[in-house]
């Protein structure tokens, strides 16, 4: 897994380094992934609401993402869904502005492999099964719906009476 993953960085060595020194290597998109950034407030929306813990919500999106990878920055409360190349996403997303695909160019901070508890800066909030095994863009844009329609209900004149 590691290996597939620092085929990704400009140089394999410095980000082997990083992930021994900070447990998070700077990985460029659009090698062997690109990635969608999900804002933490669209997953809790999407997962039912926002007393759902950490756990609970990783075990969301591994049901959600049928196991697709997924990482977690606690400190900006981002996930990264990890897509194939050659994922399509619209440009912008009006409920969730937040909600981006970083494709071909951008750089992603993706923690070591064996980062899979939520302590920490990063960590992997479902980890990648096989090399190569990256989350289906469908499901991902069926993830954000949900989220913007809990989101939006939520928000609307009326909601919880």
């Amino acid at each position: 897994m590691a290996e597939w993953l620092l085929a990704a960085a400009e140089d394999p060595r410095s980000a082997r380094a990083q992930w021994a020194a900070q447990d998070v290597a700077l990985l460029v998109c659009g090698r062997q992934f690109t990635a969608v950034r999900l804002p933490g407030e669209l997953v809790r929306a999407a997962a039912g609401g926002e007393d759902q813990d950490e756990n609970d919500l990783n075990a969301f999106l591994g049901r959600a993402l049928e196991g697709g990878p997924v990482t977690r920055d606690r400190s900006a409360d981002h996930y990264f869904a990890l897509v194939p190349v050659t994922t399509e996403w619209p440009e912008s997303n009006p409920v969730f502005p937040a909600v981006e695909h970083l494709h071909r160019g951008w750089y992603l901070g993706v923690p070591a492999v064996d980062r899979t508890k939520p302590y920490g800066r990063a960590y992997w909030s479902v980890p990648m099964r096989t090399p190569g095994c990256l989350c289906d863009p469908l499901l991902v844009r069926s993830l954000v719906r949900r989220g913007e329609a809990h989101h939006q209900a939520l928000e609307s004149p009326g909601a919880g009476r």
